[in-house]
């Protein structure tokens, strides 16, 4: 029988292949099999608290530590700093392990050791000097964002988004209601030990937020395909997309499938419904999906949205839902690393590929037909800015409503949502 990893070493490993790749850690942590819940909060809480780490880091340290060594050393801090749970003394001892038996010999264990004793001894200090640090240090988010979001939003409203970014994220289902009864759904829940708690955004659909620690698979009715594990901000778009029964309907940047579920709800199995993606991973997941809901009815398509003239020839649909790829930063409490990667130059070739998107997906249309636009991003380049301009280039559309959810007042992830007519 082969020797349990040290959970720490573990940990350490998925952040120094973040460190050095900027490869999805959630990739990393969906292979784990033992110590699953502490291995996550662990990344995810490294993840998130970068800029504080980097921050005593500059105060302590002469220089910087080799990635491997600063990996060890974020995820001592992250449990001494921020885990109330763990033995400091298991914290400090097994992360030390974590770093030994490398090339590079004794120096970077020492720095390590004595660094994690200095902050379990200093911890109190630590944690209220970081209150008078500025706002991008003290709630560990991108100074480009930070900015972004006090002119965008208020300083105060830019502090409660953070904020709301570094809380952990709900694992919320929504109810399929066109294959279970709810009330019967939520009987099962309690009749397996699960209390759910009703989203006060429910209101077409039904959300449940599910209690920590229990797995989606081990939810009644999850091979029934009963529920989707879905945010309630998803249906930002589809009630404005309205897709009625016996339309043609495209959800032209489907996966995982959740926006495609709701759809088919909605059009209670009668018509056309076309999902497509241009990932054969997405793709898998589409039908996965497609298999547990015994969606049969739907068309599953890969495509590239922006070559969709080329996909679907002279086909044309009803409506479109468009839900593009964006800068998530309406999701970065589910996507803690996400944060890290955006700044102008992103943001300038995402908006070039979202327009694309667009353009093509709009000479799919009907007469008279609808498109919604949306992301998960808070951001007015990718949401407002781009639909006035392009409303602008294209003036045989009309911009008929648009939508938003803004995390912090409607609890939910972020989302915008714009329908545009045709004339």
């Amino acid at each position: 029988m082969s020797k349990k990893k040290n959970s720490r070493l573990v940990a350490a490993e998925i952040v120094f292949q973040w460190l050095e790749d900027q490869s999805f850690p959630d990739r990393q942590l969906a292979k784990l099999k033992d110590d699953h819940a502490f291995i996550l909060e662990v990344v995810n809480g490294v993840v998130r608290n970068r800029e504080i780490f980097q921050w005593l880091e500059s105060k302590w340290l002469k220089n910087e530590p080799q990635l491997f060594y600063r990996a060890v050393l974020w995820v001592g801090l992250y449990q001494l700093l921020f885990m109330d749970k763990v033995e400091e003394y298991a914290a400090i001892n097994e992360t030390v392990n974590a770093a030994k038996g490398r090339p590079e010999g004794s120096g970077p264990v020492k720095m390590i050791n004595a660094v994690l004793r200095r902050a379990q001894r200093e911890k109190a200090g630590i944690l209220k000097d970081l209150e008078n640090q500025p706002v991008h240090i003290r709630l560990s988010h991108p100074k480009f964002l930070m900015d972004r979001w006090a002119i965008n939003y208020g300083e105060e409203d830019a502090a409660d988004l953070a904020k709301w970014n570094n809380e952990p994220p709900a694992t919320i289902l929504r109810i399929e209601q066109s294959t279970v009864d709810a009330a019967e759904f939520i009987d099962k829940l309690r009749e397996a030990d699960i209390e759910p708690l009703m989203h006060p955004y429910s209101d077409k659909e039904i959300f449940l937020i599910l209690p920590r620690g229990v797995g989606v698979r081990k939810v009644p009715g999850y091979t029934e395909g009963w529920f989707t594990v879905q945010d309630p901000a998803t249906s930002v778009s589809v009630d404005l997309l309205a897709p009625r029964p016996g339309e043609t309907v495209l959800d032209a940047c489907a996966a995982p499938g959740g926006k495609t579920a709701m759809i088919a709800g909605r059009m209670d199995g009668r018509g056309e419904l076309v999902a497509m993606d241009m990932h054969d991973d997405r793709i898998d997941v589409l039908k996965e999906n497609q298999k547990r809901l015994k969606l049969d009815w739907i068309e599953i398509v890969k495509g590239d949205a922006r070559k969709a003239l080329s996909v679907f020839g002279d086909r044309k649909f009803d409506a479109i839902l468009l839900d593009v790829p964006c800068l998530n930063t309406g999701v970065l409490k589910r996507r803690a690393d996400a944060r890290w990667r955006i700044d102008q130059e992103r943001m300038e070739s995402i908006v070039d590929l979202q327009r694309a998107i667009l353009t093509a997906c709009s000479k799919l249309l009907k007469e008279k037909g609808r498109i919604v636009y949306s992301t998960c991003s808070l951001e007015p380049e990718e949401n407002e800015d781009l639909v006035a301009k392009w409303i602008r280039d294209n003036p045989d559309f009309r911009l008929v409503k648009t939508g938003k959810a803004f995390p912090p007042d409607s609890g939910t992830d972020g989302a915008f949502a714009a329908l545009l007519r045709k004339k």
